[in-house]
């Protein structure tokens, strides 16, 4: 049969969803490894996972200086040697830190994975820590702060985090100019010892893995403890939102402002999670949102305004975020409340609404295409201690939600009253 180009395919909702769950397998040290393994090409990403993010940290920069110096230098290999092996096998290994958990990933073609493995276990168990790096790398740190420190977004993302959070709260906590000096070299090395071992530690697999992988794992990471296993010490602070809800920055110089609005809010495990990221869709979470139709299409006021749920561990905040031009900033304002305001007064369109709905669960399909999502999606909901009847409550409430619904999150938790307004730049 010829195919008829003249005519669009015919449109299908989605009514289910089908997941790959991970597989949970236990080494001989107690150490959890999850597996996912699907894909069509050799490759494997193991990601070893920490609870060493800010969140832990007793002073800033700790937590990312830890991890960012894991592979400065081994017992075994110095920092140039790392680089060279590892690359030389064709493999890709990176670091990072989050608010809640440390990320330790490599990537590698199976028949080479445990040659890779031998120097990914000793950055693990055995860094050292140069001075030297360390001296490198918070003067580098130091001098990008600086620079940062002049770009009005910078400014606006770090002060909204201690508005919402408090500036004790670990999520609140941001990086100030001396604070460089105050780091040393022993604090990071303690860091390290207290949370960076086999106690600590979970491992998620992903790609087309070979048969013997949890064995090799085992073999690097399993047959004993390592490190200095320990309790992990848990921050026991209080939130401290500000009272005040508008500030201003003045940077005189500002060619544009930076404007965030939004509050403390909650995490995904809060049932109004799901049908709330529908609502936060509708208003910002898009490129057809209402405030980029509104300031962006209509006034022409900037290049890109959006919304989102940050969703944390401890907590979660609400955020809408742009930068303008400081001649529209006040303008901008106004019509940001404005769309707010008509999400709490009038009913969404239906059709507007099943845009959203078709455009959230397309997304979501999206989300899951291939190994290395599935682990992500995995690993979204594992931190938070769920199980995957989280992702069949959240299809099920974007497919049900009803613009009542919607008019009702709208008015219990985007009232004027309970938003902080943050601007940095010009008024």
């Amino acid at each position: 049969m010829t195919l008829n180009r003249k005519q669009a395919p015919d449109f299908k909702t989605i009514d289910k969803i089908h997941i790959q769950h991970a597989v949970e397998n236990t080494l001989d040290n107690g150490l959890k490894v999850y597996t996912i393994d699907s894909g069509s090409q050799e490759l494997t990403k193991i990601e070893f996972l920490f609870k060493a993010g800010m969140y832990y940290q007793s002073q800033p920069l700790l937590a990312s200086a830890a991890n960012n110096l894991l592979e400065t230098g081994t017992k075994n290999y110095t920092a140039n040697e790392l680089s060279d092996n590892i690359d030389f096998f064709g493999s890709f290994f990176e670091c990072s830190v989050e608010q809640d958990f440390a990320s330790l990933a490599l990537f590698s073609l199976n028949k080479y994975l445990d040659k890779s493995l031998h120097y990914v276990e000793d950055i693990i168990k055995n860094p050292t820590f140069p001075k030297d790096e360390f001296d490198i790398y918070i003067s580098n740190k130091k001098q990008k702060h600086l620079v940062n420190s002049e770009k009005v977004n910078v400014l606006a993302r770090r002060r909204f985090s201690e508005l919402v959070f408090g500036e004790e709260h670990p999520y609140g906590v941001t990086v100030k100019d001396d604070d460089f000096d105050k780091l040393t070299l022993e604090s990071v090395i303690e860091f390290y010892k207290t949370f960076y071992h086999s106690g600590n530690c979970t491992i998620i697999a992903s790609g087309k893995l070979s048969k013997d992988l949890i064995e090799t794992l085992n073999r690097f990471f399993g047959k004993t403890t390592w490190g200095e296993v320990q309790a992990i010490p848990v921050p026991k602070m209080e939130v401290q939102t500000t009272k005040q809800l508008k500030y201003f920055i003045e940077k005189p110089d500002a060619i544009q402002s930076a404007v965030r609005v939004g509050r403390l809010m909650f995490n995904k495990k809060n049932p109004d999670y799901f049908k709330f990221q529908v609502l936060n869709t509708i208003l910002g979470g898009y490129f057809g949102s209402r405030l980029m139709t509104n300031i962006r299409e209509d006034k022409g006021y900037t290049y890109g305004i959006g919304s989102g749920l940050a969703s944390l561990v401890n907590g979660g905040f609400f955020y809408i975020s742009t930068e303008v031009g400081t001649d529209v900033t006040n303008d901008t304002l106004k019509e940001i409340y404005k769309e707010i305001k008509l999400l709490r007064e009038e009913l969404v369109d239906a059709d507007e609404l099943e845009t959203v709905r078709n455009y959230v669960l397309g997304q979501f399909l999206r989300s899951v295409d291939g190994p290395y999502s599935l682990a992500d999606k995995f690993k979204a909901i594992w931190e938070f201690d769920l199980g995957y009847d989280y992702f069949e409550k959240y299809f099920e409430a974007v497919k049900t939600i009803t613009p009542e619904e919607i008019k009702s999150l709208a008015n219990m938790y985007l009232q004027e009253k309970d938003l902080i307004e943050l601007v940095v730049g010009k008024k």
